[in-house]
């Protein structure tokens, strides 16, 4: 998004300096020739109407193409948020689009595995399936967050399980990548340091310095970073109700089924177990058991 911002005010500014500069040409020559300076001809190629346009234009191509056009894709699935003081969830139904809330030890999750035949070659993904059934029973919502791989799709499911349960002291610290995200103001200086460290100062005066300062400089990353951080979606006034926090001893506090459960798991993976072995083996037991 940032390279796109970045071009529509390259062309703007470059269209603003022709114009700019052709009246300037044009109002030299009439000076020299009638020795006499000619408003009319500097006002005719003035960029300034260009500008302005220019700078409509734009405005237009962010709302229209990147806020709120078809090439912004629509978030899939709806929006879902998890309250752990109130050990609920709330999500938005897919066709009519209103919140509903659904509480967080009824919901199911499930991580499934695929394999898919292409020109390439065999390409195995995963999912990860989350159920959401609402405090009225009825309809159910089913969410589905694609994974490469089996283990993260249950890491996705372990990181709102450990939010929901332990708080966000449970989380693992974020690991930066190595890069720096491309199109962001750090990534441009970055970029900035690389060229003036590489001792290549022709290259950097004469390609970099013109390209980015007739391009706005860092203005576009600013744009990029505010365009991205725009819901795509409004939410209702009863979610941000719903999200608000709660007096200590309003908090929910877990099941005593659920606690049993948990450590029936805790117990397994101290053993060396991984949480697919314990519910395969438990699975077994309940065969067993109905046979």
């Amino acid at each position: 998004m940032e390279k796109s911002v970045r071009a529509i005010i390259g062309l703007m500014t470059v269209i603003a300096v022709t114009l700019l500069m052709t009246s300037l040409a044009m109002t030299l020559r009439d000076y020299i020739k009638h020795e006499r300076f000619l408003l009319e001809n500097f006002m005719e190629f003035s960029p300034i109407h260009y500008f302005v346009s220019g700078l409509f234009l734009l405005m237009t191509v962010i709302h229209y193409f990147i806020i709120s056009g078809p090439l912004v894709p629509m978030p899939c699935p709806r929006p879902v948020r998890f309250n752990r003081q109130r050990r609920e969830v709330a999500y938005i139904t897919k066709y009519w689009r209103r919140p509903r809330f659904a509480s967080w030890e009824d919901i199911v999750a499930c991580v499934s595995t695929g394999e898919a035949a292409t020109v390439y070659g065999t390409i195995k993904f995963a999912y990860l399936t989350i159920g959401l059934e609402g405090k009225s029973g009825g309809h159910a919502s089913w969410i589905t967050v694609p994974t490469h791989t089996r283990e993260l799709a249950l890491s996705e499911w372990e990181i709102i399980r450990a939010y929901m349960e332990k708080g966000v002291d449970a989380l693992p610290l974020p690991m930066r990548p190595g890069n720096v995200e491309e199109g962001t103001v750090e990534h441009f200086h970055m970029r900035r340091r690389y060229y003036r460290s590489e001792g290549d100062y022709l290259r950097y005066l004469f390609n970099f310095l013109p390209v980015q300062f007739l391009s706005g400089w860092t203005l576009p990353c600013y744009i990029a970073a505010g365009v991205t951080r725009l819901p795509f979606i409004r939410l209702p006034k009863s979610i941000f109700d719903w999200s608000a926090p709660l007096p200590r001893e309003q908090w929910q506090a877990p099941s005593a089924e659920l606690i049993a459960q948990s450590e029936e798991v805790r117990k397994s993976l101290r053993k060396g177990m991984s949480i697919f072995d314990y519910f395969l083996e438990k699975e077994k037991n309940q065969n067993k058991a109905g046979v």
